[in-house]
């Protein structure tokens, strides 16, 4: 068996939404330097609707191919949508990733929670910090 599915390299080899959004309206960045995995999401958001999603990662295959999956599953949809994003989610969305590389969805999760963190402190809403608590995981640990 492959390490990684066809999707993993397909998002891999052929990341969507690649690149910056200049004028995001939320931009989180989270990684883990003893891993070597660094993300960072960009949002741009209209009428509580994620009308654009762009990411930069520096990581292995499954970092890359989790935030380009991750970037998928939440652009066009509402803000409480992609709350509810899991890297579970992810990990399945991608056909599975190897038990040592969960992690990177983690991130992704992480990620986007954070850039909606960042719109949610420049707009001045209130929200509730448990559902933006870490899960600290690593490949490493």
């Amino acid at each position: 068996m492959a390490l990684y599915s066809e999707k993993v390299m397909d998002h891999f080899r052929n990341p969507r939404n690649l690149g910056v959004i200049e004028d995001a309206d939320g931009i989180g960045e989270v990684g883990n330097t003893k891993c070597g995995d660094i993300m960072k999401m960009y949002l741009k958001i209209e009428n509580d609707i994620i009308v654009d999603v762009k990411f930069e990662t520096f990581g292995c295959a499954s970092a890359i191919a989790s935030s380009s999956m991750a970037t998928e599953l939440i652009k066009g949809k509402p803000i409480s949508e992609a709350l509810t994003l899991t890297n579970q989610a992810v990990a399945e969305a991608l056909d599975g990733l190897p038990a040592h590389k969960l992690h990177c969805s983690v991130l992704a999760e992480e990620a986007i929670k954070s850039a909606l963190v960042d719109y949610y402190e420049k707009n001045g809403i209130a929200y509730d910090k448990e559902l933006f608590a870490k899960k600290a995981v690593c490949c490493h640990e």
